[in-house]
C-alpha cells in the first residue's frame, strides 16, 4: 500500500514560485554582470582595429595632411615639406588605369590626396592615401603599384592651379613609392616644380626624390597605428 501524501496545492505553488524566483535571480545577477563588466581584450582589440579603419573618413584632412612634414635632407641635417592644397575628392581613380582596376577588386573605400614642395622649393611630391576594406586586401591591391622608385604604374600628381603645382601633371612624374599597413596603402608621386617631363631630364638624380617617401611613411604611421580604445568617447564602438 502505498503510504506517500499528496504535496498540498499550496505547498507545491510556493515550492514553484521559489525555484522561479532563484532562477530569476540567477538569470537577472548573470544579465547584470554582463551589463556591467568592462570590455574584453579580444573586444578592445576589435574596437581600436575599427577606429584605425575609419580614419580616412573620421579624422580632419588636415590632421591626416599636416600642414609641414618632417624629413632627411639630402645635404644632411632635418628640413619640412610645406602643404600646398588638399583635393576635396575620395573617388579612387586617381591613379593609372592597370591600378584602378586592382583598387576596386580589393573594395577601395575612398583615396585621399595632397601636393607638398620640399624645403629648397625645387620638388613637388603629391601623396595618397588609399583606405581598403581590409589589410588583406591592402597588401593585395599594393602589387598593383611600382615598387621599384618608378612613377608607373602608380599615383596621378595633384596640381593647383596659380600656385607652384600648378604644371604638376602626369607627364612630370619622376618617382614613385607605395607603402602598407593594416588597410592602408600610401602611395607617393614626385616630380620638378619647373614641369620638365621625366625624360627631359638631363641628369637622373634619385636622390632628390628621396624624401617623398620618408614623409608618406610618417603619414602612413599616424593612420595606422592604434591607440588605446575609450569606450566612453562617441567615436569608439567597443
Amino acid at each position: 500500500m502505498n503510504t506517500a501524501r499528496p504535496w498540498p496545492t499550496l505547498v507545491v505553488a510556493s515550492a514553484l514560485t521559489l525555484v522561479c524566483a532563484v532562477a530569476a535571480g540567477v538569470s537577472g545577477s548573470a544579465a547584470g554582470t554582463e551589463l556591467t563588466r568592462g570590455p574584453s581584450a579580444a573586444e578592445l582589440q576589435a574596437a581600436a582595429r575599427r577606429e584605425v579603419a575609419e580614419r580616412w573618413r573620421t579624422w580632419p584632412s588636415g590632421r591626416i595632411f599636416p600642414a609641414t612634414l618632417p624629413y632627411s635632407a639630402e645635404q644632411g641635417g632635418r628640413e619640412r615639406a610645406s602643404r600646398i592644397g588638399i583635393s576635396p575628392e575620395t573617388a579612387c581613380d586617381a591613379v593609372d588605369p592597370k591600378a584602378v582596376k586592382a583598387l576596386r577588386q580589393a573594395g577601395c573605400k575612398g583615396l585621399l590626396r595632397a601636393t607638398y614642395i620640399d624645403a629648397l622649393r625645387g620638388v613637388l611630391v603629391t601623396v595618397g592615401v588609399v583606405a581598403l576594406r581590409d589589410e588583406p586586401d591592402a597588401v593585395r591591391a599594393k602589387a598593383a603599384f611600382s615598387d621599384s622608385g618608378k612613377p608607373v604604374p602608380g599615383l596621378y600628381p595633384l596640381a593647383f592651379r596659380g600656385t607652384v603645382a600648378d604644371r604638376f601633371t602626369p607627364d612630370v612624374r619622376q618617382a614613385g613609392s607605395v607603402r602598407q599597413a593594416g588597410p592602408y596603402l600610401v602611395l607617393t608621386t614626385a616630380g620638378q616644380v619647373d614641369g620638365r617631363p621625366a625624360d627631359a631630364a638631363d641628369e637622373q638624380r634619385p636622390s632628390i626624390f628621396a624624401f617623398a617617401t620618408e614623409i608618406s611613411e610618417r603619414v602612413l604611421t599616424d593612420l595606422s597605428t592604434p591607440r588605446m580604445p575609450d569606450c566612453a568617447a562617441e567615436e569608439w564602438r567597443c
